[in-house]
């Protein structure tokens, strides 16, 4: 195969998408001839920076070069998060980057969401090697503390779940659903917030800490851009960032630690095997990602992998709302379920909503539909290939994949054929990375529990 003059190949191609080009795979041959090296600061709230290295063809090769720093910077950018990216070396393909990271340019939507995220402008900036960054990366310490009277607080777009812990045992527990998505009035979430607090507070003698796992992307305990409040006003903004600790303090003034759901699940995973460097990938609207390191920290990174690069094909799906082609949203979540159906020769009634048309194709592999199961076989190829580009930046044991899209018979699928490529083509890769469902430690660890072991009293 080739794409943009590099020949490239691999053995386990998609059978329903054989156009696939795995960003992994292209980039193993790209730089195997790759000699001219730049680097790369990605630069986020609080002087946190993160530095990363690769390299460039020569000049001849302009298109497959861009193409290139292009798809790695934005890897990197939906990974770490940042609102300065810094590049020195290979200054002529560096400059076609700042032209399209703008507003207005080919990544306005990249631009505007970090600039909502950190409240400065994204910026590209070319630097020699005296004034480029040092890294300065300042993982915390959060999770694992179960001691005292705790509150667990899981804030999901359809139903939050909140628990009374205490030294560890969830004392109670409760699942109420709410529509924080459809309300303009902002007293809506928070009224349901503390109603939570309240509720599990009322199940002990007493609180001595409040852990919050929330949808969003967050600075601190803020949400800067979170789909909770998507309808909320701008002019409101400074409200919606301070929601949890105004919460909180309904309660009481106990420590607040709030964290990314997707961090949230790793942590749970971690905690229940109680090993670190663990991922956890949720598949159901959409991709959702989290990580804690081999310390059992969380780095601060944003881990917003939807919007990562996983596919070079460039008549690949478009993301609707970023407007990108071949990002993760499109292959792990059940929109890619929902893609592949007529592939797989399925129709689907065009009535059904998107979560019905998943449990749709969900019934025909449970029946044995050859078409349906191949649908969750593609989805554990993309899988495997995309673990060798996470695994570049992401020091992985363990990965557990959860989500709607991984219930049932589809996620043994998915998980049987990750594991069987990843042996065949990824060897170093099988050997070190366990690839699971979650198990049912983790299960009973639960989100909610991890999130009220996140403060420290």
């Amino acid at each position: 195969m080739k794409y943009l003059d590099i020949e490239f190949d691999y053995q386990n191609k998609p059978s329903l998408e054989p156009e696939y080009i795995p960003f992994g795979v292209w980039a193993d041959a790209y730089l195997s001839e790759a000699a001219r090296p730049f680097r790369v600061a990605v630069e986020r709230d609080q002087g946190n920076v993160s530095v990363f290295s690769s390299f460039l063809r020569d000049e001849t090769y302009e298109k497959a070069n861009y193409r290139y720093m292009e798809r790695y910077v934005k890897f990197l950018l939906w990974s770490v998060g940042g609102w300065k990216v810094t590049i020195c070396g290979c200054e002529e393909t560096a400059e076609k980057l700042k032209n399209a990271y703008r507003r207005g340019g080919d990544r306005d939507f990249d631009a505007g969401f970090f600039d909502d995220v950190y409240e400065h402008e994204l910026q590209i900036v070319i630097s020699d090697e005296e004034h480029f960054p040092e890294s300065n990366e300042n993982p915390r310490s959060v999770g694992g503390h179960l001691d005292g009277c705790r509150i667990g607080f899981d804030a999901g777009g359809s139903d939050r779940k909140v628990s009374a812990v205490i030294d560890g045992t969830s004392v109670y527990s409760e699942e109420v659903e709410w529509f924080p998505k459809l309300s303009e009035d902002l007293s809506y979430q928070y009224n349901g917030i503390v109603e939570a607090f309240k509720t599990a507070a009322s199940k002990m003698p007493r609180v001595d800490a409040i852990g919050i796992s929330s949808a969003g992307t967050f600075v601190g305990n803020s949400p800067m851009v979170c789909s909770l409040f998507i309808k909320i006003p701008r002019s409101q903004r400074e409200e919606v960032k301070t929601i949890y600790d105004r919460a909180a303090k309904e309660i009481g003034d106990v420590p607040v630690v709030v964290a990314n759901d997707g961090d949230a699940t790793a942590l749970a995973g971690a905690m229940s095997l109680n090993s670190g460097s663990v991922m956890g990938i949720a598949m159901g609207t959409s991709e959702a990602a989290g990580y804690v390191d081999h310390e059992g920290r969380i780095l601060g990174w944003i881990n917003e992998l939807a919007f990562a690069p996983v596919d070079l094909n460039e008549e690949a799906t478009m993301d609707e709302w970023s407007k990108d082609k071949g990002v993760g949203c499109k292959y792990f979540s059940q929109d890619a379920v929902i893609r592949l159906a007529p592939r797989a020769g399925i129709t689907l009634n065009e009535e059904l909503s998107l979560a019905q048309k998943l449990k749709e194709v969900q019934k025909l592999a449970e029946e044995g539909h050859e078409g349906a199961r191949k649908i969750f076989v593609n989805i554990g190829t993309y899988l495997a290939h995309t673990l060798s580009l996470y695994s570049r930046i992401y020091d992985l044991k363990y990965l557990l994949v959860l989500g709607r899209v991984a219930s049932g018979i589809g996620g043994d699928l998915l998980i049987a054929e990750c594991n069987r490529i990843l042996q065949e083509e990824y060897p170093a890769l099988y050997e070190k990375i366990t690839v699971m469902l979650p198990d049912e430690k983790a299960r009973r660890v639960g989100q909610s529990i991890a999130a009220a072991s996140l403060p420290e009293t």
